[in-house]
């Protein structure tokens, strides 16, 4: 593929995910059955729910950003602080969750990703797990008996893993500033999608 190729496609690319993820159904605390098992709609629930999603890959972009050693420690570090959160949460009752936090969560991460921020290794760490921990324990909240949401949890980091493993792995070997450029733009469009969301909540209140 040559580099006018890519470069036409790569921002098509950032525009139909925003598109889909935006058009997502609401999720809700308790999984929508797939019919496939608590695997399946673990996975399914994080894949249609946009307030998780979005994070997730502006934080795998920024770790791509960084270079391999961030991706790698976001690969990991996210889906298992995720899995912990989901196990938290399901000895809760259901909750909605925060909708000021979740648009903290828009802002903090789609701002860090636009400004390109030269993030030291050890704060990569503690983002990936503060906002695995806080999302999980959010999708483990009502979530029923502990055998179910144990697999449905697995099913949900499996889906956050294969996201940032793809996402990460995109933007490492960006070596072109057009490129790289594109990437810091969907992060101003995940910032603004914070800063209508938290607008919205004050709003409702």
């Amino acid at each position: 593929m040559t580099e006018t190729a890519t470069r036409s496609r790569l921002p098509l690319a950032f525009f139909v995910f925003f598109v889909v993820a935006m058009e997502a159904t609401p999720a809700e605390a308790h999984l929508n059955s797939t019919g496939m098992g608590p695997i399946y709609d673990g996975m399914m629930h994080f894949l249609m729910s946009p307030e998780d999603i979005v994070p997730v890959f502006a934080l795998a972009l920024l770790a791509g950003l960084r270079g391999a050693s961030h991706g790698r420690r976001a690969l990991f570090v996210l889906p298992a602080a995720w899995f912990v959160g989901g196990l938290l949460g399901s000895t809760t009752a259901a909750s909605n969750g925060n909708a000021v936090l979740s648009a903290a969560s828009f802002l903090l991460f789609g701002g860090l990703l636009a400004a390109d921020a030269k993030l030291p290794l050890p704060i990569t760490t503690v983002l990936a797990a503060l906002l695995g921990l806080y999302h999980g324990f959010l999708n483990g909240m009502g979530m029923g008996p502990l055998s179910f949401a144990t697999l449905a949890l697995l099913g949900l980091a499996s889906a956050v893993f294969v996201l940032v493993a793809l996402s990460a792995a995109l933007v490492v070997q960006l070596r072109a500033h057009w490129a790289r450029t594109a990437v810091r733009v969907a992060g101003s469009w995940v910032a603004a999608c914070g800063l209508l969301m938290l607008g919205w909540a004050f709003r409702n209140r």
